[in-house]
Order: C-alpha cells, then structure tokens, then sequence
C-alpha cells in the first residue's frame, strides 16, 4: 500500500506536522528523506530495508559512497543529499558548542561527538580546545590509526594547545570495536597527557569513548 493511501495520522510527514519530530522512528524520520520508494516499496519500507542493511542510522551514516549506493533504490543524488545534511548538522553542534560553555552542554558535546566519531571505520583522536571560560575555540582531529590502535604524541597535544592559547581541552577518541569501556592504554594516555599539559597550564576536563550509539566520559566515571 503507497503511504497516500495510509490513514493521515499515520503517514511520516503529517505525523510529524502533528506531533514533532521525536514521535517519529528511525524508519519514518528515514523515510521522509527518501521522500519516495521504488516499484512494491513504500518509502518506509525502503527505509525499513536501509536500517536492516546497516544495522542502525549511525552506520548507515558513515556507509561509503559504493556502499550506500549498491541499495536498489538509492543513489548518488541521494548520498550527496545525505552528506550535505549531516554536514549541516555537524556545523550546528559546532556553533552551540563555540557559543556557551561546554561543560554546560554536555548533550551537545556527547551528540556531537558521536555523529563525528560514531561509526568510524579506524580510530581517530580528537581534541577540543577550550579557553578560561570553557568555550570552544576549536576542533581538530590530531592522530589517526588502525582499529586496534592510535598513536597519540603528547607533545604534539601540548603543541596545539600551546597555539590555540588554550586553557583547558576535552580529548576523545572512537572505539571501532564497538565497545565503548577504556582500556588500560586508554588510561595511561591519559594520564600522560593530564601530566604533559600541566606543565603548561591547560587542564584535562574529560575524555570521551565514543562507540555506535554510546559516549563514555571519564569525568563521569571518576576517572580523571
């Protein structure tokens, strides 16, 4: 059945009209995005088929142009559409970061960060640098790795946020294993980096684990 044909309550685009956005399921949200199905599949039922494919919206996201594109249905026109919208979002997290405080806004921070890192295929090592207020002067991604490991200099840390004049960081990086609990390594580094950034005066704030679907924060474990 054409999703015209559903009662109107119940079709994505006037449920959403009607009750927002967060009454909507991944499968609908998707589906208004897709805006139309293919010959025997309604929009939703496409978008149905996406999340089975990739397991979630995060690994959809981070699904490779050939990847995304080898879906009956889908596109080019429809990667390049998706990409501009996750851009569009990642630059909205960035601007509430850079206005307020970010230990104010650990949502924005965690939401963020998992849309950045989330689904990434190797391991990457990023840092926040922050000023005396905690406001986000800027986001760079330092060191990149294989899925077992990555190689962070906290020389280099300390470099960068001696360049940024920078007064306090937030580090984080991705787990592609999926597991989102620190590892001993992941202790160590950061102890040697709490360590290196104290002799010139910029603090550690946190440390985010980032995983498809979960951020851990070492400030709210205790561990830092």
């Amino acid at each position: 059945m054409a999703i015209t044909d559903w009662p109107a309550g119940e079709r994505p685009r006037e449920k959403l009209i009607q009750r927002g956005a967060p009454a909507l399921s991944d499968a609908e949200l998707l589906a208004i995005f897709l805006r139309t199905g293919v010959v025997g599949k309604s929009a939703v039922d496409l978008a149905r088929e996406l999340l089975q494919q990739f397991g979630s919206l995060t690994r959809l996201f981070a699904a490779a142009e050939a990847e995304f594109c080898s879906i009956h249905g889908m596109g080019q026109a429809k990667f390049v559409q998706l990409q501009a919208v996750l851009e569009m979002s990642r630059r909205a997290l960035q601007e509430e970061l850079q206005r307020g405080d970010a230990l104010g806004s650990p949502r924005a921070v965690r939401d963020y960060l998992q849309l950045l890192l989330g689904a990434r295929q190797q391991e990457v090592f990023l840092v926040l640098f922050l000023d005396t207020q905690h406001r986000v002067i800027a986001f760079e991604e330092l060191f990149h790795g294989t899925l077992g490991q990555t190689s962070v200099y906290p020389r280099e840390v300390v470099k960068r946020a001696l360049s940024h004049n920078a007064a306090a960081v937030i580090l984080a990086h991705n787990h592609p294993s999926g597991v989102a609990e620190p590892s001993q390594s992941d202790r160590l580094l950061t102890d040697a980096l709490k360590q290196a950034l104290s002799l010139v005066d910029v603090r550690v704030l946190d440390h985010f684990i980032v995983a498809v679907g979960r951020t851990l924060s070492f400030a709210e474990q205790g561990l830092i």
